[in-house]
């Protein structure tokens, strides 16, 4: 791959933040965006514009052919058996909002269980807490060990004939953990438990196949996919739509309406009310064209090599305290520096043109965990290189020597 013209086709990459080359590690916040997926929505929106599923118009016919296109994109990246399994949502936060207000609604009870993990993003865990609250359930956390990871036998203990679902992350914003989802799904299929899997981290960096996976839900957003912001993605098992009732009531999600009845069709249209992010849907089909001419696991294998040069000089410094160090690790390092805050980290990094997060990172319970009330974070994208990580390493030494002082 020639990393350089790849990231050349990212117009941001031309800016200079204080006056220096913008070297951008935020990946697990948000990605930045090819100029092919800018062009695809300012094409949609000055040429092929109309609302979608409603005017029989050729503006409103070609702009329903596009939004459509995307879902059997869609469809398609991540082996789903139908397109009637994908879902479009704002993000990924409302996809698993989604599920946990459904599902929670027509199969959870008092006392019944649902297990997550003390890895779990907020968009993970407070869908789940409102069920709690509502129905009276019980929540669940299985532990993480000293690597930063969930282990089977950890969830395998956990499991009671109580349990409901399990929501699990795919890949640990903070630790980087790759789970083995395909052995838990495997675990709660003997139990005949669904599984929610958060594939917001898990989505960009690795290879998708709802097959081979097995899990009842997938949910990612687009905007860490170089994809806009705006949009989700909820994959569920058909057999599951059928049996869940709507999540939002309004237009565009009926069969037929009166005065005393009214009945829905199925999915997806039973879970798109409103009129929903067209353009943004139409140029996240242009994000999936740009990671499938890369290819995901050209995608992985670079990323992969990055994160491991920069983890290596990273482990140098004595100052540098790496969180987790799992088996399976996507391109995610947190991290924080001896005496220094990670917000202070972050603000003297920027100087530098070095963009990174600080914080809990939506991740309180895990934080907690490892004793500490935030982290730095520096995420990994295919325009990332060791290059890269030496200007993050550059950029610690200037923090540290300014604290010294």
């Amino acid at each position: 791959m020639d990393i350089n013209f790849i990231k050349s086709q990212f117009p941001i990459f031309k800016n200079k933040i204080n006056g220096k080359p913008l070297i951008y590690l935020d990946n697990a916040n948000s990605s930045q965006k090819p100029l092919r997926v800018i062009d695809r929505i300012s094409k949609f929106y000055s040429k092929e514009f109309s609302n979608v599923g409603r005017s029989v118009h050729s503006l409103a016919v070609t702009a329903t052919n596009r939004f459509e296109e995307t879902r059997d994109l869609v469809k398609k990246y991540i082996n789903a058996k139908s397109r009637e399994e994908i879902i479009f949502t704002k993000n990924a936060t409302e996809a698993i909002n989604l599920v946990a207000s459904t599902y929670g609604e027509r199969f959870i009870n008092k006392g019944d269980e649902i297990l997550i993990t003390e890895l779990e993003h907020h968009s993970n865990y407070i869908p789940w807490h409102f069920i709690r609250e509502k129905k009276g359930a019980v929540i669940k956390f299985a532990k993480c060990n000293d690597r930063g990871e969930v282990e089977i036998d950890e969830i395998k203990k956990l499991i009671t004939n109580k349990t409901k679902i399990i929501g699990i992350t795919h890949l640990s914003n903070v630790t980087g953990a790759i789970l083995p989802i395909k052995k838990i799904v495997d675990l709660a299929k003997t139990k005949n438990i669904p599984v929610l899997v958060d594939g917001c981290q898990g989505a960009p960096h690795l290879k998708l196949d709802m097959q081979e996976l097995g899990c009842d839900f997938y949910a990612f957003s687009c905007h860490k996919m170089y994809g806009p912001t705006g949009v989700g993605i909820l994959y569920a098992k058909k057999k599951w739509l059928d049996k869940l009732p709507p999540y939002q009531g309004g237009g565009g999600m009926i069969e037929e309406v009166n005065k005393d009845k009214i009945t829905f069709p199925g999915s997806p249209t039973k879970y798109e009310a409103g009129t929903l992010q067209t353009a943004e849907v139409v140029g996240f089909s242009e994000s999936i064209r740009f990671i499938e001419d890369i290819g995901i696991k050209n995608i992985m294998k670079h990323e992969k090599e990055v994160m491991e040069y920069g983890l290596e000089n990273l482990k140098k410094n004595n100052s540098v305290k790496i969180i987790g160090n799992p088996k399976e690790k996507g391109s995610i390092i947190a991290f924080t520096i001896k005496g220094i805050h990670p917000h202070d980290i972050a603000t003297i990094l920027d100087e530098d043109g070095v963009a990174i997060r600080a914080g809990h990172h939506c991740c309180q319970i895990l934080h907690d965990k490892v004793g500490v009330a935030a982290t730095a974070r520096a995420s990994l994208g295919i325009y990332n290189t060791k290059e890269d990580m030496d200007f993050l390493c550059n950029a610690i030494e200037k923090c540290k020597k300014i604290f010294e002082k």
